[in-house]
């Protein structure tokens, strides 16, 4: 079957290298002429996936239409603040009734919608059969072939079923859930909470502030996943729990080293001028205003957006955290 990759970052890059030694017909897209002409000589991505040799078989192109054109399924793997211009854009390419398996975590900013909605709009008249792929996974390791598990989010059981079985081998295991919306919210608000992590750690504060926040950050992601439909249950899986730890802890987590410089006295000005680009930066503004919207009490990021947005002393925003008043777990 031909599998078309939409964004050649480091998972889209890496997704489509695993679907590639799957033995699938395997198309990477990405907008950059110059970076598609390097995977081609070099078999190698060594802009966001460095020191990963790709399978001969990858094929790869800076030409949509070439990557599309006869693909039964396409996985999205654009920033999620540019995943409705980047469908809007391509919509003329894809066929009736798409299979659309979205592998990007955020929330977009202006609209505060997630990425089943954005598709679904952006979209509209495709009828697109819907996915959200979602868990613990850096793009490096799974390219290393260590082994990894994720999770499919899919009400479609027979859609599930089918893209379950053609990304799994002996290093990659797949899972289903029909409740793809706790899927697609727990991999963007987990980027939050890892930002926090980071500052905690920056701080120097220790095993047991970044213990309490996954934890207490599992709670505010339920709460609004809840709020918006999701099954509660689902932030305690892949893609809640686990994708949080792995963010939390992992130095390979780009929003932990983010929360991290932050700690450690850098502006997000002088972040930002590194090209450490973290989807938990937006994310974590878009998440606060639809916590507001919602009214959905998230104490752990709107102090991560005061840090960000307010340019809130991280210390002040850990007192403030800790002194508020006291209730029951």
């Amino acid at each position: 079957m031909k599998i078309a990759v939409i964004g050649a970052g480091a998972w889209g890059t890496a997704l489509a290298n695993t679907l590639a030694r799957n033995n699938h017909d395997a198309s990477l897209w990405g907008r950059s002429a110059e970076l598609i002409d390097e995977i081609k000589k070099t078999g190698r991505n060594t802009i966001y996936l460095p020191n990963c040799d790709l399978s001969k078989k990858l094929k790869c192109d800076c030409d949509p239409a070439k990557v599309m054109d006869g693909a039964e399924y396409f996985i999205l793997v654009v920033p999620s603040q540019f995943m409705r211009s980047s469908l809007i854009s391509l919509k003329h390419l894809f066929p009736k009734n798409p299979a659309i398996i979205c592998a990007s975590k955020g929330i977009e900013l202006n609209s505060g919608a997630p990425m089943s909605q954005v598709i679904e709009e952006a979209l509209e008249g495709l009828n697109p059969r819907y996915g959200h792929l979602s868990g613990p996974t850096f793009a490096y390791e799974l390219s290393a072939q260590k082994p990894t598990s994720i999770v499919l989010g899919c009400e479609d059981e027979e859609l599930g079923k089918e893209v379950q079985a053609f990304f799994a081998n002996n290093y990659l295991r797949v899972y289903t859930n029909p409740d793809f919306r706790g899927v697609e919210l727990g991999g963007a608000i987990k980027n939050v909470m890892a930002i926090a992590a980071g500052i905690a750690d920056g701080l120097n504060f220790g095993n047991n502030a970044r213990a309490a926040l996954i934890t207490r950050g599992i709670t505010e992601m339920s709460r609004l996943g809840v709020a918006m439909g999701a099954n509660p249950a689902t932030f305690m899986g892949l893609s809640g729990l686990g994708d949080l730890i792995l963010t939390c802890t992992g130095d390979l987590s780009r929003n932990r080293q983010v929360g991290l410089k932050l700690g450690q006295g850098l502006k997000l000005s002088e972040i930002l001028k590194m090209r450490m680009v973290a989807e938990g930066v937006k994310t974590a503004e878009s998440v606060h205003t639809l916590a507001k919207k919602l009214g959905v009490e998230m104490p752990i990021t709107e102090q991560v957006y005061k840090i960000l947005y307010k340019d809130k002393d991280p210390d002040k925003a850990v007192c403030d955290l800790m002194e508020r008043d006291l209730k029951p777990e």
